[in-house]
């Protein structure tokens, strides 16, 4: 069985309710949202009342890093920032025996000139990859022998100078990949080459249901091959967030895994 868990819901303001609603689903655990205010890496930190949530819903968690999380930013004020933002979700995550954190590419900013665009951290790959190293090697420091993966999920389409910083974080053994399936619709596939050349590394998974480039639907709704995606997450353990943005959705979501025994 795969383990399926939910999002953390801007309709449900506290963490107690979530995982109360978590565990009236019968989901298995909750995905913190570092976007949020009341996620913040100090709210992360207080691990005895999240224990203690943890122990009375039987509900565990993963985390979704700040979608804004640019470690490769060139001013490095900024991006020791981030590095530090993440070393100390590491370590609460480990208190609070979390398996996998979940972080997007920053694209970075381009210029566009006459007729074509240029992205700086392509045009400045050798700097791009030096905070890359530095990453991985902050990562690895601070996970140590933990079970604790961090997750690079799909987007919009990987560029070209992401795969080759994906591929240098993956022969780290604390890297992995997320398949967010209804961004990979909406991105016309784009990416599930790649995702699938590194299968191997797939930890986790995003499913909602997509039509075109709307996504984050209702899982049935749409055009997205749900049960050869959920095949894939099966054969290669991964857990999956059920990512809609509503209650509605979710509950609705639900009842098409439970249709189809999934849950």
């Amino acid at each position: 069985m795969i383990s399926f868990g939910m999002p953390t819901l801007i309709e449900i303001d506290s963490m107690e309710d979530t995982l109360k609603r978590c565990k009236e689903l019968g989901l298995s655990f909750v995905e913190i949202n570092m976007n949020l205010p009341q996620y913040q890496v100090e709210h992360l930190e207080n691990i005895a009342h999240l224990k203690s949530l943890k122990e009375r819903y039987q509900v565990e968690f993963s985390v979704h890093l700040d979608e804004n999380l640019n470690v490769c930013d060139f001013n490095r004020a900024v991006a020791d920032a981030y590095v530090d933002t993440v070393v100390r979700t590491i370590r609460a995550a480990k208190a609070l025996d979390i398996s996998i954190l979940n972080m997007h590419m920053n694209h970075g900013v381009h210029f566009t000139l006459p007729g074509r665009k240029v992205r700086l951290f392509e045009q400045y790959f050798q700097e791009y990859m030096t905070s890359w190293k530095h990453f991985r090697t902050v990562c690895e420091n601070e996970i140590g022998d933990s079970h604790l993966k961090i997750c690079i999920e799909n987007t919009d389409g990987y560029r070209e100078y992401e795969k080759s910083a994906i591929e240098f974080l993956l022969q780290s053994g604390v890297f992995g990949l997320t398949w967010d399936i209804g961004h990979s619709n909406a991105a016309a596939n784009t990416d599930e080459a790649f995702l699938l050349a590194n299968k191997v590394n797939l930890r986790h998974f995003h499913i909602h249901d997509g039509l075109g480039k709307n996504d984050h639907l209702t899982l049935g709704t749409g055009e997205i091959d749900l049960h050869q995606r959920l095949n894939i997450a099966k054969t290669c353990h991964c857990r999956c967030v059920v990512e809609t943005k509503t209650l509605d959705a979710l509950n609705k979501s639900v009842l098409w895994l439970r249709k189809y025994h999934y849950l």
